[in-house]
C-alpha cells in the first residue's frame, strides 16, 4: 500500500505554535482523506522551526468504488418531478428501477461512483488544508492572497509505492509541489531530493536538521545535564522552556556559559526568571550552595571556535539584563529595610485599582487582614501575626522587581519581608498565599500561610459574588473557579474544620449593601427576595447576605464534586453527603463522602442500599396512602417471626454504635455498623409481609421500616444514591 509524505516549508514558525500546528496538519489531512474514502494504517506529524511534516503509512491507492441506492418519486409522478430526480442522480429514465411498495410503484436509482486515484484526492485535501489552516496569527506576502504564519516557500508532496515515488501535482498561489526540501539554513542550505519518509528523515539529518522535536529536546537535555555534571553542577529542570527551545533550533548545539560574579548573590529565582524570559537560557545550579552559577544556551549551529563567539555575545547581553535585575533588587531592598519599610508599598497600592466596584489593592489588603485575623484561631495561627502577614502579603506588587517580572509576585515579597526583619512565617505567607494556582500545585500547610491564603481567596469569592460577577459557562475572567478549588484543597488537605457559611458572611461584611441586594435578587429571584424582606419603617430586617452565601456555597459544592470525582467518588455519593447537616464544613463533608464511598464499594454496602430503598419505597407509599407518618412506636412484642425479632435486635445494636460514632464524626465506624444491617434486612424482607391483615402488626412493621430509614439516613441521605 502507498505511503504519503507531506512537508510545508516556510520561514521560521514561532515555537509556541509548532506542536499545535503539526497536530492540526495531521487532523485536517487525515480527516479529509478518510472522508474521501482513503483510509490508512498510521500517521505521524513532526515540526521544526522551518517545516511541518506529515508521514502517512498504508494508504489506499485509490478510493473504493461506491454504489448508492437513491429512492425517487412514484412511477406515475409528473414528468418534471421525474426529470429533476434524473438530473440529481445523473441517470436516464431507462436506468431507473421500478419497484412495488405499500405506497405504490416507486422509482429507485442505483448510482455507481467509481474510485478515484489517491493523488487526485491528496491534491484536493492538501490545497484545502493549506488555504484554511487555523494559525492563531497569519500573514500575506508578495502579491498573492495566500495566508500563512510566515511566508510559505515550498511544498513537498510524495506518494511512495513499491514501484517508486510519485510527486503529487499541486499549485497553491504559484507555489508548486515537488519532491525537494532544504536542509539547515546555514550549514546545508542546498535543495535535497527525497524518495520517501525514511530517505527524507535520513537526508535531513545529514543536512543538520533533526526532524522530531522530541529527539531535539532529548539531545538538548542530555547534553546540558552531562555538561553541568562534568562541572559538578546541575541543570534546573524546566519542561516548558525545554519544549520552547527545542522549537527554536533545527540542529541543537548546547553551550554552557558563566554568570559574572557581580550577579551571583541575586536570589536564584530572579536569575532563573531573567534568563528564561529574556534569553531562553537554562539555569545551572550549584547543588551544595543552591546558587545559580552558570547558564545553558542552545545554538542552532556549530562554529569553528566551538561556540566561543556565541557564548561571549550571550554573556555580554546577559550581564546587561542582570544589571537591571540587580538594580531593581538593591533598590527594593533599600525601601524594604527603610524606617517606613514595606508599609510604603502598601500605601502606594491605594492608587492601584483591584476592581472598579471592589476598590483598590490597598482596600483588598484591609479586607484580607480582617479575614485572616478571624481565621487564625481556627487554623492554629496567631491573630496578630496573621493580620500583619495579610497586610504585607501583597506589598511587593509595588516593588520594581515585580513590576518587571510579575510572575515573581509573592516570592519577592518573602525575600523583602525577611530583609525587613519579619518572621520566617510572615515571609512564607507572602510567598504561599497565592497557592494553589493549579490542581497539581502544593497547598500551603503552615498555619499563618493557610490563614492568609484562605483570606485572599474568600475575599475574592465574596467580593465578586457581591457584585454579581460570577462565572458563566466557560467564561471565568476572574479565576473564581480556581479560587474556589483553592479554598477546598486548603481546607481538606490540611484537615481544617471550618463553618464556611459563617466565614463567608464575614467576607461579605465590607461589601456595599446595594450590590449585595442585587446579587441576592439574582441568586433567589425577585419574588422570593421580596417575600423574605420584612420592613419595619425604613429598616430592612432581612440580611441579604444569607441568600448570596447560600448561592456561593452551592458553587463551592459544585467545585467539590469536580475535586472528588477526580478521586473516583461518584456524584450521587457526594449529593448524599451534601444533603446532610453541616454541609458547609467541607473537610467533614469529604470525610463523610470517602467513608460512604468505601462502604458502598463492599458487597454488604451495595446490597444494603437495595434493602434501604425497598424499605423507604414501601414506607413512603404507605404513608401517602394512609395520610400519616410512621415514625415511632415500633415494638418487638408485636413481632411475629424470628427474622422480625432479629431485625429489631440488629437495629438496636447498630444504633448503639452509630449514634456515638456520629457524635464523634467517626463516619467509618458508623457506616460499617450501617452496612452490617444488610443481612437482617434481607432476611426480614424474605420472610415477612409488611402489609399484614392484622393492622396492629402492619403499623408495627411500618414503624420498623421507619427505624431502618431513620438509622440509615442519619449517616447520609441514601435516597440520593442511584441504583
Amino acid at each position: 500500500m502507498p505511503d504519503l509524505l507531506i512537508e510545508l516549508f516556510s520561514e521560521e514558525i514561532p515555537a509556541r505554535m509548532q506542536r499545535r500546528a503539526a497536530a492540526d496538519l495531521q487532523k485536517m489531512v487525515t480527516d479529509g482523506l478518510v472522508e474521501a474514502g482513503l483510509t490508512y494504517a498510521h500517521a505521524g506529524a513532526f515540526s521544526t522551526p522551518r517545516r511541518l511534516t506529515l508521514a502517512i503509512e498504508g494508504m489506499l491507492a485509490a478510493s473504493p468504488a461506491v454504489t448508492e441506492e437513491r429512492k425517487g418519486p412514484k412511477a406515475d409522478a409528473p414528468e418534471k418531478a421525474i426529470e429533476g430526480f434524473l438530473r440529481g442522480a445523473g441517470l436516464t429514465r431507462d436506468q431507473l428501477e421500478e419497484r412495488d411498495t405499500p405506497k405504490g410503484k416507486i422509482l429507485f436509482a442505483q448510482i455507481h461512483k467509481p474510485g478515484r486515484p489517491a493523488a487526485d484526492i491528496v491534491a484536493e485535501v492538501l490545497e484545502q488544508t493549506i488555504r484554511t489552516f487555523p494559525w492563531p496569527k497569519s500573514m500575506r506576502w508578495g502579491a498573492g492572497s495566500l495566508k500563512w504564519v510566515r511566508p510559505l516557500q515550498s511544498i513537498l508532496c510524495l506518494i511512495t509505492t513499491e514501484d517508486g515515488a510519485e510527486s503529487v501535482p499541486l499549485d497553491v498561489d504559484g507555489i508548486t509541489s515537488g519532491n525537494t526540501t532544504y536542509g539547515h539554513r546555514f550549514l546545508a542550505p542546498e535543495a535535497i531530493t527525497v524518495s520517501g519518509f525514511e530517505d527524507y528523515e535520513a537526508k535531513l539529518k545529514r543536512a543538520f536538521v533533526v526532524l522530531n522535536p522530541e529527539d531535539r529536546a532529548e539531545t538538548i537535555w542530555n547534553d546540558a545535564t552531562n555538561m553541568a555534571f562534568a562541572a559538578g553542577l546541575e541543570v534546573v529542570e524546566d519542561a516548558g522552556l525545554l519544549a520552547e527551545v527545542s522549537g527554536l533550533v533545527e540542529w541543537p548545539v548546547v553551550l554552557m556559559g558563566t554568570i559574572a560574579d557581580d550577579f551571583l548573590e541575586l536570589p536564584p529565582e530572579v536569575l532563573q526568571t531573567s534568563m528564561k524570559e529574556h534569553q531562553k537560557f537554562f539555569s545551572v545550579r550549584n547543588p551544595k550552595s543552591g546558587r545559580i552559577e552558570k547558564f545553558i544556551t542552545v545554538a542552532n549551529r556549530t562554529t569553528a571556535d566551538d561556540g566561543a563567539t556565541i557564548l561571549a555575545g550571550n554573556e555580554k547581553v546577559l550581564s546587561a539584563r542582570l544589571a537591571d535585575a540587580k538594580f531593581f533588587w538593591e533598590n527594593d531592598l533599600r525601601v524594604a529595610t527603610s524606617a517606613e519599610g514595606m508599609a510604603a508599598w502598601v500605601e502606594n497600592l491605594g492608587n492601584v485599582t483591584f476592581h472598579n466596584k471592589l476598590g483598590t489593592q490597598a482596600e483588598l489588603i484591609d479586607r484580607m487582614a480582617v479575614l485572616a485575623r478571624e481565621l487564625a484561631p481556627i487554623v492554629g495561627a496567631d491573630p496578630d501575626e496573621a493580620e500583619q502577614a495579610a497586610k504585607l502579603a501583597k506589598a511587593d506588587l509595588s516593588s520594581e522587581m515585580v513590576y518587571e517580572f510579575p510572575e515573581l509576585q509573592g516570592l519577592m515579597g518573602s525575600y523583602y519581608a525577611k530583609a525587613a526583619g519579619h518572621s520566617d512565617a510572615v515571609a512564607a505567607a507572602a510567598k504561599e498565599h497565592y497557592a494553589p494556582l493549579g490542581p497539581s500545585d502544593d497547598v500551603p500547610t503552615a498555619p499563618l500561610s493557610v490563614a492568609v491564603a484562605l483570606a485572599e481567596k474568600i475575599d475574592k469569592l465574596t467580593g465578586f459574588w457581591a457584585i454579581d460577577e460570577k462565572p458563566t459557562g466557560s467564561k471565568d475572567p476572574f479565576a473564581l473557579r480556581r479560587a474556589a478549588l483553592g479554598v477546598i484543597r486548603i481546607l481538606v488537605e490540611n484537615k481544617v474544620s471550618l463553618p464556611l457559611c459563617d466565614t463567608l458572611v464575614l467576607g461579605f461584611g465590607p461589601q456595599p449593601s446595594e450590590w449585595l441586594e442585587s446579587a441576592a435578587r439574582n441568586a433567589i429571584g425577585d419574588a422570593k427576595f421580596d417575600a423574605l424582606i420584612e420592613i419595619d419603617g425604613s429598616e430592612v430586617v432581612y440580611d441579604v447576605k444569607t441568600a448570596v452565601v447560600s448561592d456561593l456555597v452551592r458553587f463551592l459544592h459544585d467545585r467539590l464534586k469536580t475535586y472528588l470525582r477526580d478521586q473516583n467518588i461518584r456524584h450521587d455519593i457526594i449529593d448524599a453527603c451534601i444533603a446532610m447537616p453541616q454541609n458547609d464544613d467541607l473537610t467533614l463533608l469529604v470525610t463523610r463522602a470517602k467513608a460512604l464511598s468505601k462502604t458502598l464499594a463492599t458487597d454488604d454496602g451495595e446490597n444494603l442500599i437495595q434493602g434501604f430503598k425497598r424499605a423507604n419505597n414501601i414506607l413512603t407509599a404507605e404513608e401517602a396512602k394512609d395520610g400519616v407518618e410512621y415514625s415511632y412506636g415500633a415494638d418487638v412484642k408485636f413481632a411475629e417471626t424470628d427474622e422480625e425479632r432479629a431485625l429489631f435486635k440488629a437495629l438496636d445494636e447498630a444504633e448503639k454504635t452509630i449514634t456515638p460514632a456520629m457524635d464523634k464524626q467517626d463516619f467509618t465506624t458508623a457506616m460499617t455498623a450501617m452496612a452490617a444491617l444488610r443481612a437482617p434486612i434481607d432476611a426480614f424482607f424474605d420472610a415477612v409481609q409488611v402489609n399484614s391483615d392484622n393492622q396492629t402488626v402492619r403499623r408495627n412493621r411500618l414503624n420498623l421500616l421507619s427505624r431502618i430509614r431513620s438509622i440509615c439516613t442519619s449517616v447520609a441521605d441514601l435516597t440520593k444514591i442511584e441504583g
